[in-house]
């Protein structure tokens, strides 16, 4: 079973690669203008490409000398929207913490008003 997220993932876990698709965000480039930016040889470059191809986040031509490198928003748009469900999670986590929160305020700030006014009333008893 091929699971595309966990490629795309293991993919964008580098960040020369990272670096790579946003170049590559920019427009359409050869594999010679993708590796000018990093201090590493041609096949170190390469390998990275292989990887991102193999997950299926960039396509290769060969038109000629040229090989240009383009990039397939599709395995992104899927790692996103796998994210999406994760972060509705997480927003609704906190925004039931920040409730629980703003409570245990009022709480505390109706414990310090209760306990001022007892301190308040006691001192006009000790007179």
């Amino acid at each position: 079973m091929h699971d595309s997220i966990s490629s795309t993932f293991s993919a964008l876990a580098d960040p020369t690669r990272r670096a790579i698709l946003a170049r590559l965000a920019l427009g359409e480039t050869s594999v010679t203008e993708l590796a000018e930016p990093f201090e590493m040889s041609m096949p170190a470059v390469s390998k990275h490409l292989r990887v991102l191809e193999t997950a299926g986040l960039i396509t290769r031509g060969r038109e000629a000398q040229w090989r240009p490198c383009k990039l397939k928003p599709e395995p992104l748009r899927e790692a996103a929207a796998w994210l999406d469900e994760y972060r509705e999670f997480w927003e609704q986590s906190f925004d039931r913490l920040g409730e629980y929160l703003k409570k245990l305020q009022a709480e505390e700030r109706a414990r310090k008003h209760q306990s001022k006014h007892k301190e308040k009333h006691n001192g006009r008893n000790k007179k």
